[in-house]
């Protein structure tokens, strides 16, 4: 049983590009609650929202893409 290492490594970008984003987005949402009587307060939390919605579809993404890369079908 071999290892794709094309897709292991595609799946290495993935997981890479979601780590950072599961720090930022938390702390941009923190960032919007911290300062509500701005008017970009719900600005900013859409878009801390929607990163770590996309950390969370790249972390998927990329362990779906590990586990097809070690078990080819």
């Amino acid at each position: 049983m071999a290892t794709n290492k094309d897709l292991l490594a595609k799946a290495l970008k993935y997981l890479s590009g979601a780590l950072p984003l599961l720090f930022i987005g938390p702390a941009v949402i923190h960032n919007a609650f911290m300062n509500q009587q701005n008017n970009w307060h719900y600005l900013v939390l859409t878009i801390g929202i929607g990163l770590c919605i996309f950390g969370v579809y790249c972390l998927f993404v990329g362990l779906k893409t590990v586990m097809k890369s070690l078990f080819n079908d």
